[in-house]
């Protein structure tokens, strides 16, 4: 696997100047945030935001609504952890603002899934379907084979 690590502005690490020169640093936080994605499994409200937000963006209410109906219920995002998830996810890379909108006097902010993102989204699902396929392959392994019963009565 090969990983590019790119800063907002796409510069690389190993480029970084003092910020005097006009680059940004880098934060060990931001460097922990970008590798904990290769050792880690998502979480799970992680993995239904990101999912939410595949085919359009959304408003924080709309991810929240559609979090549970993608779910089937099991999942109901709460909004301060699904606003703390927004933000964290921003600072990672794997979502972003699409606009912002005044509705009733209020600010509506709508986001969306960035490629980063969807690479994300997409190595967990590939990540939770092996661990489907070995779950099942032991499963079948310890059911009986299909046909007629058999007793033995001892």
């Amino acid at each position: 696997m090969v990983f590019a690590v790119l800063d907002a502005a796409g510069v690389p690490p190993w480029d970084w100047q003092p910020p005097t020169a006009g680059r940004r640093r880098w934060h060990d936080t931001q460097i922990i945030c970008i590798f904990s994605r290769v050792t880690r499994p998502m979480r799970e409200p992680t993995f239904w935001i990101l999912t939410a937000l595949v085919d359009q963006p959304r408003h924080g209410y709309g991810v929240m609504q559609q979090v549970t109906k993608l779910s089937g219920g099991e999942t109901q995002l709460l909004p301060a952890t699904l606003y703390a998830a927004l933000d964290r996810l921003a600072a990672e890379g794997l979502v972003e603002i699409d606009r912002e909108e005044a509705v009733g006097g209020r600010l509506r902010r709508y986001y969306r899934l960035t490629d980063g993102g969807g690479a994300a989204l997409t190595a967990e699902t590939q990540r939770l379907s092996r661990n489907v396929q070995t779950a099942n392959r032991l499963l079948n392994a310890l059911r009986p084979p299909a046909g007629p019963a058999t007793a033995t009565f001892g």
